[in-house]
């Protein structure tokens, strides 16, 4: 069984609780502007949303597009008429003070900090991430964190595996494990830069991607038999 050195870790929705704070950032911001907000809303807003980070990390759309401009596309769909980089620096605001953590996330990288090299390798805005890293306790648990906004590259490209190994002291691809719970921009992505990967799947989605992870969890806990060796790989 591999002995892994080097961990890297997603932040949202794998240490972080996205979901929770950007459930809370979304009715905060339609409060400020004197609008409705369904269940059925913030589910329309998450798949409009996702489309547009996806078509970002296949370098179809600049990031600056994918901020300006989600909020006015979504108010249209909804027959408002929408400033979308007004609402976009009103969500970054009351998104920047989100901490939610998912469950057993402190815990674990305090127990693995002094045994394994823990990074963060995340999407996003650096100011964002990292008030939101600080606030949540993890920021000072990892030996770097690295956002794609300070790379100028975003996951899945090669080319931000590549600006990550070079700053990691002692790089090794053979003793890295990469966990994260996006199967394109985590699995794919880390698949393409040569290292073992862990898909975390909290709610037991269906895998039709084709995309195969080395491991899958359901719960961070999860991740200890996979580094003690007690846990064969699934390929």
């Amino acid at each position: 069984m591999k002995t892994y050195k080097t961990l890297l870790f997603d932040a949202d929705d794998t240490l972080l609780d996205f979901k929770a704070t950007e459930k809370a950032a979304l009715r905060m911001l339609f409060e400020q502007e004197k609008l409705p907000f369904s269940d059925e809303m913030e589910a329309h807003y998450r798949e409009l949303n996702q489309s547009l980070w996806k078509a970002y990390e296949g370098g179809e759309i600049e990031r600056s597009e994918l901020l300006n401009t989600r909020f006015a596309l979504f108010m249209k769909e909804y027959g408002h008429e929408a400033d979308g980089i007004s609402m976009e620096k009103s969500y970054r605001v009351f998104l920047d003070e989100g901490f939610h953590l998912i469950d057993g996330a402190i815990e674990l990288i305090t127990e693995l900090k002094d045994d394994y090299h823990v990074y963060i390798v995340t999407n996003g805005v650096s100011k964002t991430q990292d008030k939101r890293l600080r606030g949540s306790g993890l920021h000072g648990l990892f030996k770097r964190i690295f956002v794609s906004e300070d790379t100028g590259y975003q996951k899945p490209m090669k080319e931000y595996f590549e600006y990550v190994f070079e700053r990691v002291p002692g790089f090794s691809p053979e003793e890295t494990l990469i966990i994260g719970d996006s199967l394109h921009s985590d699995i794919k992505g880390g698949q393409m830069a040569g290292l073992d990967t862990c898909w975390y799947n909290p709610e037991g989605k269906q895998n039709d991607s084709g995309i195969g992870p080395t491991y899958e969890i359901r719960k961070l806990e999860e991740l200890y038999p996979i580094l003690n060796g007690n846990q064969e790989k699934k390929l």
